[in-house]
């Protein structure tokens, strides 16, 4: 099965398109890391938003089958855990040529697509006047629907997903840039939900709002398309009509959902995992050991309280964001009416959809001022420090929930101070697994994906489970959107959720320090690798080594491959391969020539701006030339004994769990490029 499962991943068909070495905004980054992920997310995302307001509107299942509706997205929960155990160890054991991940991105278009097919293309049309055994294959078809999508479909796309940033390059420059372009999708996804897809359907389709007609009016609700008829003068909510449009709808996202994960497919490479499958028998280079058993990194995460911190932290943070997410258009609906004084679902999904737009901007924003930020005081801290403002923003709404203009100030303010968490929370847990590294000698990074991918996919249920119950509780229907009760319960699901889980997130990261040990678990990685290597009798070779060795294979095969082309090319139309070769070099030198002048000119700017800083300090007096000394020796000072503190910790540590204690020598050692 190894060998089949192999030589069809080999076929040409299946190689990736991306030909350098080493990651590139175009077309890696902007195809394989933003591109196709942002479509294939757009499913999930429209899934998590809208596919309760389809069981609750179109087939009024709050109204017959409410257990049903509340227990099942608790209950799948259990699934979508077993589901992603069963992918991270998948992905542990891959070992193709196409790497250990992306392989597993095309196990996900089939499983999508069934899962789509069972939740409304196979699942009959179905209400409260439906016959029971209708009713009960509805049933039976919609919880398999929805367990495939979001404990088979989703795992086996998201997890893989999540992990290609890691197995793309060893370069963290690159990988830190790959890493914020993927973490855009997420926001990207969301707003072609949100605001693109109902811009485009509402041109698509236009519709007159005659009361004479007969027929079904589409009108554009909640980003997809609702149809209502006139009867006797009344505008009546048309669910058969609408569940025929969503059964339209989903066809058309199955087609987007296959095209973006195709993209991203054939846009990424694993340059990690392909390094440990090319290589020859006999190299210097250690061989890439193999992952550690299940409950062995279970037993290390464990006892691990920065683990701890950071699965509570992913855990609060898909909670609250969740709960916003899919009660969003529930207290749009009860609190906001249209200009005649009425509460209905499309004035709500207007004043939703203004809202979206408005919260986008902030998030957006977010990326650029997030690594900024973490680089001047720390991961942990910005991510803290962004919890507070959420927390704030939380309390601001709580001041007039009923006002559309406080609920914007309290939006906005959130959504800014989570863009830390959004952007910095999986470098963080990277540090942590490095860590643990560094402590036991091996990587929980199959163990941990699995358990962050299970909180990813299982928040949805548990926050679409508390919200049924909540809806079923307080009486909503489609036609009582907007009771008092249900007034006065709302913003505590909307506002309330995220605000408590950001005040408890405040509380957690007042105990987050691993990256006070980060440059020591680097450099005790490196240590421990170099002290194996000697007891087997091979040589270390620094990663950076490695991977310029791969760049310089990779370049003298592309130029290979570049000059039989041109042959072919010139062979084919008559022309001089020597002269076509020579405007190439040409061309190749001026670039390099303009990439040297380049880089003279930044290191000018730099050589210039420490003149600047010396003549500034020749300019002053005595005086303040010995304040300035003084505060830089009490800087250095206060660092020495910070850094000496982390070493002793450090070190104690390293001595509990068995391992050599780093001297003071090492740990000052420089290991860049290691």
């Amino acid at each position: 099965m190894k060998n089949a499962k192999a030589s069809l991943l080999d076929n040409p068909l299946f190689r990736t398109k991306v030909k350098s070495a080493n990651a590139k905004i175009f077309p890696e980054g902007g195809l394989g890391y933003f591109i196709g992920p942002t479509l294939a997310l757009l499913s999930n995302s429209i899934l998590a938003g809208y596919l309760n307001m389809y069981f609750t509107n179109v087939l009024n299942m709050n109204a017959w089958a409410n257990t049903f509706l509340t227990v099942l997205p608790v209950i799948s929960v259990v699934f979508v855990v077993l589901g992603n155990i069963v992918v991270g160890r998948l992905m542990d054991h891959m070992k193709t040529r196409a790497g250990k991940a992306r392989p597993i991105l095309l196990m996900a278009i089939p499983i999508c697509i069934l899962a789509l097919l069972c939740l409304f293309v196979f699942s009959p049309y179905v209400d409260e006047a439906s016959d029971e055994g209708t009713q009960m294959l509805a049933l039976i078809l919609l919880a398999v629907g929805y367990n495939l999508w979001f404990a088979v479909a989703y795992p086996f796309y998201y997890t893989p997903h999540a992990a290609l940033v890691n197995l793309s390059t060893r370069n963290s420059r690159d990988r830190s840039l790959l890493a914020t372009i993927s973490n855009a999708t997420t926001l990207a996804a969301m707003g072609l939900c949100s605001m693109v897809l109902p811009f485009f359907l509402g041109i698509l389709f236009r519709y007159d709002m005659n009361p004479s007609a007969a027929d079904a009016i589409p009108v554009l609700e909640n980003g997809v398309l609702q149809y209502y008829t006139y009867a006797d003068g009344s505008v009546i909510y048309d669910r058969g009509a609408s569940y025929d449009a969503w059964r339209i709808f989903v066809i058309a996202l199955m087609i987007i959902n296959t095209v973006g994960i195709l993209i991203e497919y054939y846009f990424t490479r694993e340059r990690i995992t392909e390094e440990s499958f090319t290589r020859k028998e006999g190299a210097a280079e250690p061989e890439k050991k193999k992952a550690a058993p299940l409950l062995k990194q279970a037993g290390v995460c464990f006892k691990d309280k920065f683990w701890w911190i950071m699965i509570a932290f992913f855990f609060l943070y898909q909670l609250g964001g969740m709960m916003k997410n899919v009660s969003q258009l529930y207290f749009c609906q009860a609190m906001f009416p249209d200009a005649s004084g009425n509460y209905s679902t499309q004035t709500g999904g207007t004043f939703q959809g203004t809202l979206s737009i408005i919260g986008a901007v902030p998030t957006a924003l977010g990326m650029v001022i997030a690594w900024p930020l973490a680089n001047k005081i720390g991961k942990g801290r910005a991510i803290m420090f962004g919890a507070i403002l959420s927390v704030i923003g939380g309390a601001i709404g709580f001041i007039a929930p009923d006002n559309f203009g406080v609920v914007v100030t309290s939006f906005v303010v959130k959504a800014l101070g989570s863009t830390p968490a959004m952007y910095l929370s999986l470098a963080l847990l990277a540090d942590t697994l490095d860590h643990q590294e560094a402590m036991h000698g091996f990587r929980t990074d199959g163990f941990t994906m699995t358990i962050y991918g299970a909180i990813m996919a299982g928040m949805t249920g548990i926050a679409t489970g508390i919200l049924n119950g909540v809806l079923g509780a307080v009486g909503y229907s489609a036609t009582n959107v907007s009771s008092p009760l249900i007034r006065t319960v709302m913003p505590w699901i909307f506002i309330g959720g995220e605000t408590i889980c950001y005040a408890v997130i405040v509380i957690l990261f007042i105990f987050m320090g691993v990256e006070k040990f980060s440059s020591l678990d680097h450099k005790a990685i490196v240590l421990d690798q170099k002290t194996l290597a000697a007891a087997e009798g091979r040589e270390y070779v620094p990663p950076a080594v490695v991977m310029a060795r791969e760049e310089a294979e990779a370049e003298a095969e592309a130029d290979e491959q570049r000059r039989q082309a041109l042959k072919a090319r010139c062979e084919k139309q008559g022309l001089d391969f020597e002269a076509e070769e020579r405007k190439y070099r040409e061309a190749q030198e001026a670039k390099a020539t303009a990439a040297e002048a380049k880089k003279q000119a930044a290191e000018a700017k730099k050589a210039a701006a420490e003149q600047a800083k010396a003549d500034r300090i020749a300019a002053m007096s005595e005086e303040e030339r010995k304040a300035l000394e003084a505060r830089e020796a009490e800087k250095a000072e206060k660092h020495a004994r910070r850094q000496a503190e982390a070493l002793t910790e450090f070190n104690a540590l390293r001595e509990r769990f068995g391992r050599a204690a780093l001297t003071e020598e090492q740990a000052a050692e420089e290991t860049a490029g290691a």
